[in-house]
């Protein structure tokens, strides 16, 4: 599982945060080869890029499988911004970090070390993104540490 939470220090609107998350999966519609987005369940057929939205909101996954098949499972998580005054639905993003696993022949689990991503991580799914979400703008990378 994987919970992220952060802090930060203004209030209200200005804490507005998402979280948008993409997985990589052997057990994925494109068979481990793209990346897709992972909504929470609940809201998959939402219009929107996020799958957690509030302030300060957790990213919380627990993925699981009830047949323990050999899998490589990856994830792309970032935080990002909608801005108030851009006058578009628009996403910033500001951190981004990849954490995963695989189900091994034995049925053992291996966990992926969590990376941090940078810019080039974020901008490579511009494209499915702006195709999946056309209502919304997806900034490059810019702001990302």
């Amino acid at each position: 599982m994987c919970s992220a939470t952060i802090a930060f220090p203004a209030r209200g609107y200005r804490a507005l945060f998402g979280w948008v998350q993409l997985v990589r999966s052997t057990d994925n519609a494109s068979g481990g080869s793209a990346f897709e987005i992972d909504p929470f369940e609940l809201f998959n057929d939402s219009p929107a890029p996020y799958c957690f939205y509030g302030i300060n909101p957790t990213l919380f996954d627990a993925p699981s499988r009830s047949d323990r098949h050999r899998l490589a499972w990856i994830a792309h998580s970032f935080l990002g911004v909608t801005p108030r005054d851009a006058g578009q639905k628009l996403v910033v993003p500001v951190l981004g970090f990849s954490w995963g696993f695989n189900i091994g022949d034995d049925a053992n689990i291996s966990l992926v070390p969590i990376q941090p991503l940078v810019k080039n991580d974020w901008d490579s799914h511009g494209g499915y993104l702006q195709q999946r979400y056309p209502g919304w703008t997806f900034s490059d990378g810019g702001l990302m540490l």
